[in-house]
C-alpha cells in the first residue's frame, strides 16, 4: 500500500513528457494549417499581356527570325513580309514606266529641236540658252529615270539567276560532262556579265546624279546672270509635269519591293498562335504553332504571338453572394502555394461590371460551368510569379 502511495503522489514519468510534447506540436502544425487554409476564399489566375503580330497587308511571309519560346525584346524583328502579290508582276509595270519614259524622251528632243529653231529668230541668245540649260536637266533626269528602271529590271534577273545557281548547286553535281553543269556554268557567266552591267549601270547612275547637280547649278546662275524675260518655255512644261509623274510612279514600284519588317512591340516569349476556337480541333499536330516562311498571309491575320514573361495582374472571379464585400481599392492578401511558396500584400484595381463564365479549371465541379464577377489585382513586386499560375486571394 505504501508503495502505491508513493507511486500516485510522485511527478509524471518522463516518458510521457516528450509524447504529450509531440502532441501538442501536432496540434499546433494543424491549426497553422487549418488558419492558413481559411485565408484562401478565392483563386486567380496570374496574366500578362499577349500580342497577336499580324500581318498589316496581304503578302508571303519572307523571314520568320524567331523560334517557339524565345526570348524577345522589345523593337526585335519578328517577321518580314515581301507584299509583292504573285499577279502584281512589278517588272513588267517598271518594263511600261521605262517605255514611258522612252517616249518623254523622243517628245523632249522634237520639242528641242523647234525651241532650237525658235530661238535663233530671237533678237537675243538668251532664251535660247536658257532653253537649252532647261533640256538638260531634263535630259539627265530622263537619263536617271532610265538607269534606275534598267538597274532594278537586271537586279531581279541577278537574284534569279543566283537562285537558279543554288538549285543546280543543290543538286550535288560531280560529274563536269553532265548537263546540267554546263547550264551551272552557263548560269554563272551569266550571273558574271549581268553584276558587272549592273556595277556599271549603278557608276553611271551615280555620275547622271552629279551631272544633274550640275546641269541645275549652270541653269540657276545663268538665270541669275541674264536679264529676265517672260517664260516663252512653256512647251516644256507639259512634259515636265509628265516626267514627274513616272519619277512618283518609280518611286512606288520600287517602294513596293521593299519588305514589310514587323518589330515585336512588348519585351516576352513567343508562344503559339492563337486561333479561333473552332479551328484549333481542325489542326494537325504542329500546325500554326508558328508561321514559316513561304506562306501566303492575309490583312489582319496572326504570325506570331508573343506573351509577357512576367505577369502584371491577377484575375479572380467573385460570386454574388460576396460582391458586396469587395470594392476597387481595397488591399487583399496573396498567397502563392507553388514553390518558393510567398504570401504578399495588394490592391482591387478593377470589378467587372457583368457576370463572366470563368476558367474551366476553376469550377469546383468538372462539366458544370461557374459564373462569376472578374476582379483585377495588381501583382506586387518581390511576387514570383509565371502566366496562369494560381493564387489564393483573401480580403482583408
Amino acid at each position: 500500500m505504501k508503495r502505491i502511495r508513493r507511486y500516485q503522489s510522485g511527478r509524471l514519468s518522463p516518458h510521457v513528457l516528450p509524447v504529450l510534447v509531440w502532441l501538442v506540436a501536432v496540434a499546433g502544425v494543424a491549426a497553422m494549417f487549418h488558419h492558413r487554409s481559411e485565408r484562401f476564399e478565392v483563386l486567380g489566375i496570374a496574366q500578362g499581356q499577349v500580342r497577336q503580330i499580324a500581318a498589316t497587308c496581304t503578302g508571303r511571309l519572307k523571314a520568320v527570325p524567331v523560334q517557339l519560346f524565345q526570348e524577345v525584346k522589345k523593337g526585335d524583328t519578328v517577321a518580314i513580309i515581301d507584299t509583292v502579290l504573285d499577279n502584281e508582276h512589278l517588272e513588267a509595270q517598271l518594263a511600261t514606266a521605262s517605255a514611258e519614259i522612252q517616249r518623254l524622251s523622243a517628245e523632249l528632243a522634237h520639242n528641242k529641236e523647234q525651241l532650237l529653231a525658235e530661238a535663233s529668230n530671237q533678237q537675243t541668245n538668251w532664251i535660247a540658252d536658257r532653253r537649252r540649260f532647261s533640256v538638260d536637266v531634263e535630259n539627265t533626269r530622263l537619263r536617271i529615270l532610265e538607269l534606275k528602271t534598267e538597274l532594278e529590271t537586271d537586279r531581279t534577273m541577278l537574284e534569279n539567276l543566283e537562285l537558279n545557281s543554288k538549285i543546280f548547286i543543290a543538286q550535288n553535281i560531280s560529274d563536269q560532262n553532265d548537263v546540267t553543269y554546263y547550264e551551272l556554268q552557263k548560269t554563272k557567266i551569266e550571273y558574271n556579265a549581268l553584276a558587272k552591267k549592273v556595277e556599271e549601270n549603278q557608276h553611271l547612275l551615280e555620275q547622271a546624279e552629279s551631272d544633274l547637280k550640275q546641269t541645275q547649278q549652270r541653269r540657276d546662275g545663268f538665270t541669275r546672270r541674264q536679264p529676265q524675260h517672260p517664260p516663252v518655255d512653256t512647251a516644256l512644261e507639259v512634259i515636265r509635269k509628265a516626267i514627274r509623274v513616272q519619277e512618283l510612279l518609280v518611286d512606288e514600284l520600287l517602294a513596293r519591293k521593299v519588305p514589310l519588317v514587323l518589330k515585336s512591340p512588348i519585351d516576352g516569349v513567343i508562344v503559339q498562335v492563337q486561333g479561333r476556337p473552332r479551328d484549333v480541333a481542325l489542326r494537325r499536330p504542329g500546325e500554326l504553332v508558328l508561321r514559316r516562311p513561304g506562306e501566303v498571309v492575309l490583312a489582319g491575320e496572326s504570325i506570331v504571338t508573343i506573351a509577357e514573361a512576367m505577369p502584371r495582374e491577377i484575375i479572380a472571379y467573385i460570386g454574388q453572394n460576396r460582391l458586396g464585400q469587395v470594392r476597387e481599392g481595397m488591399a487583399v492578401q496573396l498567397v502563392k502555394s507553388t514553390e518558393p511558396a510567398q504570401i504578399a500584400r495588394s490592391r482591387v484595381t478593377y470589378l467587372g461590371p457583368t457576370l463572366e463564365r470563368m476558367p474551366e479549371w476553376l469550377w469546383l465541379t468538372p462539366n458544370i460551368p461557374q459564373w462569376g464577377h472578374p476582379v483585377r489585382i495588381e501583382v506586387p513586386p518581390g511576387l514570383k510569379l509565371i502566366p496562369g499560375e494560381t493564387v489564393g486571394i483573401k480580403v482583408l
